[in-house]
C-alpha cells in the first residue's frame, strides 16, 4: 500500500472509541478514562503547568481531537489542552497568549512523550477560546465536556483525494519555483479554518490539511519559508546588495 493511500485510509470512521483509552468504548454515554492513562495525562499536563510559570490558574484540562471521537487512526495524537482564563491576566493576555504560545512550542519540541505509541501534544488554550471538535474530555475531572457522537457519514474518498492532489500541487510548485510561499501558506491556514468554522472537524477542508501534515508537505513548506527567510537575512547578501 503506498503512503498516500495509507494516510488517505486513517481518514476512515472507527465503530468505536479507542479501546486502549477508553472504558466502555462502544458506548459514549458510559465510557469513561482508563484510569492509568487518565494519571498519567495529568502527570504530563502538570509538567506543561509548571513550565507556563507558577502564576498560572488552570480551569482545566482537556483531551480533544481523535483520540476522543471515532476518527481516531494510527496517525493520531494525545492533544492535552491547558484551559486558562487569560482575562487573570487583565491588560497583558494578549502577551500571555503569545507567551504561552511560544513556551507550547518550546516544550513540545524539547519532549518527545509517547502513550502507546501516540504522541502527546501540549496546548495552551484560552477558556474563550472558540473549539470545533465534537468529542472533548476533562482529564481533571474525569468527565465529558463534550460527548463524541458516531458520524452519520463517511468521508468521501474521491472527493478529498481530489482536493489533497490540488494542494500537494499547489505546495510542490511554490516550492520548486520559489514563489508565493508566504502566500500558499497563508491561504492553507484560512482555508483549514473555514472548513473548521462550516463543517468541524470532518470538513474536507481540516481533513485535507491533516492529510499534509501527515504526508509531511506542511513541514516541508514551513520549512522552505524559513530558509528562504534566512537567505533573505544573511549578512553575505544583504552587503552584495
Amino acid at each position: 500500500m503506498s503512503n498516500f493511500q495509507k494516510i488517505l485510509d486513517s481518514f476512515s470512521i472507527k465503530d468505536t472509541l479507542n479501546p486502549k483509552i477508553w472504558e466502555n468504548p462502544k458506548e459514549p454515554n458510559k465510557s469513561v478514562m482508563i484510569p492509568k492513562v487518565r494519571k498519567g495525562l495529568m502527570r504530563i499536563a502538570e509538567e506543561f503547568i509548571d513550565y507556563l510559570g507558577e502564576d498560572i490558574f488552570v480551569d482545566d484540562v482537556h483531551l480533544t481531537g481523535s483520540l476522543a471521537n471515532f476518527n481516531w487512526s494510527e496517525f493520531s495524537d494525545f492533544d492535552l489542552h491547558v484551559i486558562v482564563d487569560l482575562k487573570q491576566y487583565e491588560k497583558q493576555s494578549d502577551l500571555y497568549k503569545q507567551l504561552f504560545n511560544l513556551k507550547k512550542q518550546v516544550f513540545n519540541d524539547k519532549h518527545n512523550i509517547k502513550i502507546f505509541g501516540y504522541d502527546v501534544e501540549l496546548y495552551a488554550q484560552d477558556a474563550e477560546e472558540p473549539h470545533y471538535s465534537s468529542g472533548v474530555y476533562s482529564v481533571m475531572n474525569n468527565e465529558w465536556v463534550s460527548k463524541p457522537k458516531k458520524f452519520k457519514n463517511e468521508v468521501d474518498k474521491g472527493i478529498l483525494e481530489k482536493k489533497i492532489k490540488s494542494w500537494t500541487e499547489k505546495i510542490d510548485t511554490a516550492i520548486d519555483e520559489g514563489k508565493d510561499l508566504e502566500t500558499i501558506k497563508t491561504k492553507l491556514k484560512d482555508y483549514r479554518k473555514a472548513g473548521l468554522e462550516k463543517d468541524g472537524e470532518l470538513s474536507y477542508e481540516n481533513l485535507v490539511f491533516k492529510f499534509l501534515r501527515r504526508s509531511g508537505h506542511i513541514e516541508k513548506l514551513f520549512d522552505t519559508v524559513n530558509k528562504e527567510t534566512d537567505k533573505e537575512l544573511s549578512i553575505e547578501r544583504t552587503i552584495q546588495e
